[in-house]
């Protein structure tokens, strides 16, 4: 069966993820996430990408991980509750966003790499940076709980079979053995990924 893409849906189609769903290792909720919307409301509009691409960050024994710096102001997020919003900034000017996964204090996250659009977003979305940018996502949503009505993940009705695709993850050579570890995760054949 060839690898299904999804066109637009209806709110009434979403079913958002309970909190037990982030309550795992992050690297059971990396490849669980691929196929889900990312919804984000403000302004009166929603917008609304399927998640294309991820990457695994286990916690603070994983050396690419930003918790592997230890709890600091900019990574208590990761240290908190799972299914809450981890935005921070890179390069002094993009936001990337990871949800926050496994129980507090384990500190451990998911990366959203790539989405595919459905509704109201301009730009393009292949790459954490762009996929904020095109999302409306910045730092004021650090620390979002993603059980709230305005910004969240959910299921999407069943499209088909997918093809996950595991890789080591992207710029993180620095890490030693762990830049070689397949943490990354894709849709195989989806148009919308960062990097084949």
């Amino acid at each position: 069966m060839k690898d299904a893409f999804l066109s637009p849906v209806s709110p009434p189609d979403l079913a958002k993820l309970p909190r037990a769903f982030f309550d795992r290792p992050a690297i059971e909720v990396a490849p669980d996430l691929l196929g889900k919307a990312l919804v984000l409301r403000a302004g009166g509009v929603q917008r609304l990408g399927r998640i294309v691409e991820v990457e695994a960050y286990l916690g603070p024994h994983d050396l690419a991980a930003h918790s592997a710096r230890g709890l600091t102001e900019r990574t208590k997020v990761m240290f908190g509750p799972p299914g809450h919003a981890y935005v921070y900034l890179i390069y002094g000017i993009h936001c990337c966003m990871n949800v926050v996964t496994e129980a507090e204090g384990m500190a451990s996250a998911v990366l959203l790499r790539a989405l595919e659009p459905l509704q109201n977003i301009e730009g393009r979305t292949q790459g954490p940076g762009l996929l904020c940018k095109a999302m409306g996502i910045d730092r004021r949503l650090n620390g979002h709980d993603l059980q709230s009505e305005d910004f969240y993940v959910a299921a999407l009705p069943d499209v088909g079979r997918m093809t996950i695709v595991k890789r080591p993850r992207i710029g993180v050579d620095y890490a030693r053995h762990w830049a070689r570890r397949l943490l990354r995760f894709y849709i195989k054949g989806n148009p919308c990924i960062s990097k084949p």
